[in-house]
């Protein structure tokens, strides 16, 4: 039998999926958990669960109290579920009361949550209270708003281009000539 390549010279098929390379066994529990999950039910959602828990720590980035009360609001008696770490907010005064399944949550985050009169779980116990995830809403952190992200795109200095450029240093001498300032000839 012979080897399936991408058709134009691409390579080989690459159709396995990801699967997580934590060590961590409480990880790879909840994994084999939602896997089963994920096979056995016609839920959309614990899919997207299973595929969350095994992203990379980049893609599973933290969400704040702040984020979690925005988009709780008006959605009475439902469960936020977030696949990665909820951040406390020093922002915000007065926490409602939240029920909040996470992977993780900061000291301050969960005292904060217990003390409005909320609840935190974990994924074990939201897959025995719903499996089929009724009665949650699936929230994300900001996946796009890590420092390198800025860095990408059109190349610095193409018009319309709003990219970063990786500069040595910020000050006068550094890329502030012919093209960055109307007073050298133009600006982009």
């Amino acid at each position: 039998m012979g080897i399936d390549f991408v058709r134009g010279g691409g390579g080989r098929v690459k159709n396995k999926k990801r699967e997580v390379k934590s060590d961590n066994p409480y990880l790879l529990l909840l994994c084999k958990l939602y896997k089963f999950l994920a096979r056995r039910t016609d839920s959309k959602f614990n899919k997207v669960i299973y595929k969350r828990l095994n992203m990379s720590g980049r893609n599973r980035p933290p969400l704040s109290l702040s984020k979690i009360m925005k988009f709780m609001d008006g959605k009475d008696g439902k469960l936020a579920v977030v696949v990665g770490t909820v951040t406390d907010d020093k922002r915000v005064y007065d926490v409602p009361e939240l029920k909040v399944c996470a992977l993780r949550f900061t000291e301050a985050a969960r005292a904060r949550i217990l003390k409005a009169g909320g609840e935190c779980i974990t994924f074990d116990k939201l897959a025995m209270r719903s499996p089929l995830g009724k009665g949650t809403v699936l929230l994300r952190g900001p996946v796009k708003s890590r420092e390198a992200e800025r860095h990408f795109g059109k190349a610095p200095g193409v018009p319309g281009s709003k990219t970063k450029p990786y500069v040595r240093s910020k000050g006068r001498k550094f890329e502030k000539a012919r093209g960055r300032r109307k007073s050298r000839g133009f600006k982009t």
